[in-house]
């Protein structure tokens, strides 16, 4: 099942971060401006988002095999038409619309899902970091290998291709059958959510994760033509979107064996932190082919860490039965960031020429992040409600489940 799971993620996020290098030569043969191409990139990661609650409840329901079936079919179909668009409304519907409910059919929420009712809580921090290793080598193996089909085949060839290669979730769904019994799970989906949504921390850790969803959207979407626009070549742009994709197979197994050690909530606020002081060393930095690599490889050891760390908070607060269901709401925030970090990245390039305000934005929202995460707890609901109660009756007042928020 890890191993299913893991070569699904690396297939389905692969993809995923490879789009921003057909940004360029789709724009000049068919002539979208990069607002439009950042908007269809942008409704993508929206469209994920709100798959993602769907999608995380069937798997949820009836097995993650079943969503992630659901998601292939959009994923191949929305590659073939992306490859066959030649209008702005074209590009939205397909890179946008069919490849974002192809992502959330087939990414974090469904395989980690599965994955955290499959294994101990004791090893479940690592085994999500090790998946989260499959999704990292997915760029850093995908990205060379989509800019070698463009230069070699064309654009258009390029995303068939991948559509082919795509294909290969379907039997590698049949690795994601779960065995797990919940038959005495006394909550239904209904109760799981009021006791989520009336929780705080639930709120501060999607408030963190849509900060994590603007910052990786925006440099996925837009770094490389920031690097282009300053001279430097697109194989450059490549390698430095690759070399994000291998320092995060080493950040995201180190997130997960962390995570296993130390509070999560507080690994999640340092990550922010050092976001915050890299972009900032990056920006203030002469740019050079060195100074992309080295901040690459920096950046992509804190990448992707935040979701194994988010996920394992989740499981450890309110259970696995329904991980898939509220790790896939969480991700609607972190997809509402994400939309707004791909789109205010076209928008305020193609209005001031250039991305410097969002790299500024991109800092600020890291500070946001790091204090956001300091006061959540990594305690079950039921042993917070049993020390509130505990509290409550010490000091002569009547309990109520609901000040647990």
């Amino acid at each position: 099942m890890l191993v299913c799971g893991s070569i699904i993620l690396a297939l389905s996020l692969g993809f995923r971060q490879c789009f921003g290098i057909f940004l360029k030569p789709m724009s000049v043969d068919i002539g979208y401006s990069r607002e439009t191409f950042a908007f269809a990139l942008a409704l993508q990661n929206l469209a994920w988002g709100i798959t993602q609650p769907f999608t995380g409840w069937i798997a949820d329901r009836y097995g993650a095999s079943k969503a992630l079936l659901i998601g292939a079919v959009a994923y191949v179909f929305g590659l073939v038409f992306m490859a066959n668009s030649t209008t702005g409304v074209g590009l939205t519907l397909s890179a946008g619309m069919l490849i974002g409910i192809g992502i959330g059919g087939s990414s974090f929420a469904v395989i980690f899902g599965a994955l955290g009712r499959t294994f101990d809580p004791s090893k479940r921090s690592l085994v999500l970091g090790i998946a989260g290793t499959g999704a990292s080598f997915g760029m850093f193996a995908i990205l060379p290998y989509s800019q070698f089909l463009i230069k070699s085949l064309g654009w258009f060839e390029a995303l068939i291709v991948l559509a082919i290669t795509c294909a290969l979730m379907f039997p590698l769904s049949w690795g994601l059958t779960e065995r797990k019994d919940f038959s005495n799970e006394k909550r239904d989906t209904k109760a799981a959510l009021s006791e989520a949504f009336q929780h705080r921390d639930f709120w501060l850790l999607g408030l963190g994760f849509s900060v994590c969803g603007f910052q990786v959207v925006f440099i996925l979407t837009h770094f490389a033509a920031f690097i282009q626009d300053h001279g430097l070549s697109l194989t450059t742009a490549a390698n430095a979107l690759a070399i994000i994709g291998f320092s995060n197979m080493i950040g995201s197994y180190l997130a997960g064996y962390l995570g296993g050690k130390y509070p999560k909530q507080y690994l999640l606020s340092l990550i922010f932190l050092l976001r915050a002081i890299v972009i900032t060393v990056f920006i203030i930095t002469p740019l050079s082919q060195t100074s992309i690599y080295v901040f690459s490889g920096v950046i992509g050891l804190i990448w992707l860490g935040t979701v194994p760390l988010t996920n394992g908070v989740l499981a450890s607060v309110f259970g696995v039965r329904y991980l898939s269901t509220l790790s896939g709401i969480v991700f609607v925030m972190h997809q509402i960031g994400s939309f707004m970090g791909g789109w205010l990245g076209g928008i305020l390039f193609d209005r001031t020429g250039s991305y410097q305000t969002v790299w500024i934005m991109t800092i600020l929202l890291s500070v946001i992040a790091t204090i956001c995460y300091l006061p959540i707890r990594e305690m079950p609901i039921s042993d917070l409600k049993a020390e509130l109660k505990q509290k409550a009756t010490d000091m002569g007042q009547p309990f109520s489940s609901k000040r647990t928020q």
